[in-house]
């Protein structure tokens, strides 16, 4: 079975560029996707962020469709905690309405910025993930249950091909949950770059899947790559990139991107904290480098298909970088 394509953007707004410009590319970016035949095409959510114009994806992933015609447009992901779950349902019923079979609800358990910003975003007493997913799920199908405080309600419209959901992770608590509700899988190695880790998620969701719904598993691995015509420019291109964990004093642990965002993630929870540096997990090469490499984590990981996101600034080389990749691959089917 040929292995399957994606990319998630974040919609960065490099030095230099405003964010007006990041969303733009954003959309050339999409509409590149499509053209060279990636399946489906995410956007993020961040909060509070100079770096980041992507605050709303599901109201990119509107605009995102309507400049589009047949690639896969989703959200990598929806910060679910933050949220209602019924108006979740209602935003991505509105958009499945609009273009059925070709939405897709991407659901993540980072904060998606800092604690100032979570705050904002929950000002009351939120419930918990699985339970929010619980009614995520129900919602995008029809009228809330018996036994439901609200029975009978409907996130209208009800589309006839609802979004598909993925649940987003880089841990095996994710993996658990991914698999006790028969969803498909995302290790996010971008994010969460031990290889071991993302080893036992999937070991984990496969042994663990639950398919009473009549679904098998599905696993995605979401890297950060960066293809180019020559070694050298790969390399000059990842530049000195850092990933900060952090591990405040209650155990939350968080990954940002430098040792300056650490500290105001703790200024602003209150906590004492830890951090542990690490280069970028970034994979880089020529598109020979790029198809050895994939079918190395296809292997190694036994996944049915990958999510790419990149941290080129140069748009024009960006779009060289997820070019190179299709073609590495479109190269053993000729």
């Amino acid at each position: 079975m040929a292995l399957k394509f994606g990319i998630l953007d974040q919609s960065i707004a490099f030095p230099g560029q405003t964010p007006a410009e990041a969303l733009a590319n954003t959309v050339k970016l999409a509409q590149l996707a499509e053209s060279l035949g990636y399946e489906r095409f995410w956007v993020s959510e961040h909060h509070d962020s100079d770096q980041y114009a992507g605050s709303s994806p599901e109201v990119l992933i509107a605009y995102l469709l309507a400049r589009t015609d047949n690639i896969r447009i989703g959200s990598g992901g929806v910060m679910l905690q933050h949220y209602s779950p019924f108006k979740v349902a209602e935003n991505f019923n509105v958009l499945a309405s609009l273009a059925p079979g070709r939405v897709d609800l991407g659901i993540g358990r980072a904060p998606g910025g800092l604690p100032r910003s979570t705050r904002a975003l929950q000002p009351g007493e939120q419930g918990k993930l699985d339970e929010k997913l619980t009614e995520v799920e129900a919602f995008l199908l029809g009228p809330a249950g018996e036994g439901h405080q609200l029975a009978g309600l409907k996130a209208s419209p009800l589309p006839e091909h609802p979004a598909d959901i993925y649940l987003l992770g880089t841990s095996v608590s994710s993996a658990e949950l991914a698999a006790e509700r028969g969803l498909p899988y995302v290790f996010a190695l971008f994010i969460n770059n031990d290889p071991e880790a993302a080893l036992q998620a999937f070991e984990t969701y496969r042994s663990r899947f639950n398919g009473e719904r009549g679904t098998e598993p599905k696993t995605i691995l979401a890297l950060s790559f960066i293809a180019a015509d020559t070694e050298q420019e790969a390399v000059e291109l990842a530049g000195d990139l850092k990933s900060v964990r952090v591990t405040l004093e209650s155990g939350k642990i968080v990954n940002v991107g430098s040792v300056k965002q650490a500290e105001e993630f703790a200024r602003q929870a209150g906590e004492s904290y830890t951090t542990e540096v690490r280069d970028a997990d970034i994979t880089k090469g020529t598109k020979e480098t790029a198809r050895k490499r994939i079918l190395e984590f296809r292997d190694r990981y036994g996944v049915d298909e990958f999510i790419f996101t990149t941290v080129i600034s140069d748009f024009d080389k960006r779009a060289r970088s997820f070019t190179l990749i299709k073609e590495a691959f479109e190269e053993l089917t000729v």
